[in-house]
């Protein structure tokens, strides 16, 4: 059993979805729309353009490195530098994404459909087990 098994969790979803877009580049076009990435980037998959890749190589980059932190403060790999703070941070950012991009889209009039309502749910879950896994931290 891990010193944290709220982070481990933590991290197995982070991982999960730096894998997830991984696929998408691979699933090409359809897999952008499918996972609701938006019309500018289906039409950038669909040109072949790298930019679309790139970008999505970035965000599961991104969502590696926030992984391994989880996984670090889970015990299952060596402490990484500043481990706490990255935590804040990661978490932070989960919240924001989870409680704050439905608003967003509805002030700035966007269309808030099936995508924005279900991603918002998935990484609620992500934040949710984060803040678990991090309070726990910071009280050891």
């Amino acid at each position: 059993m891990t010193a944290n098994p709220w982070l481990a969790v933590g991290g197995a979803l982070s991982a999960a979805a730096s894998l997830a877009h991984l696929a998408i580049i691979l699933g090409g076009p359809r897999w952008y729309d499918v996972f609701g990435a938006g019309p500018r980037m289906v039409r950038l998959a669909e040109q072949g353009s790298p930019k679309a890749a790139l970008i999505t190589l970035g965000i599961a980059a991104v969502l590696a490195i926030w992984a391994a932190f989880a996984f670090s403060g889970a015990g299952l790999i060596p402490r990484l530098p500043l481990l706490k703070l990255a935590l804040l941070a990661i978490t932070a950012v989960y919240v924001v994404r989870a409680v704050g991009y439905i608003p967003t889209l509805m002030v700035t009039g966007a269309p808030v459909g099936t995508f924005a309502w279900v991603s918002s749910a998935i990484v609620l879950v992500y934040a949710g087990v984060h803040v678990l896994g991090t309070l726990e931290l910071w009280r050891n």
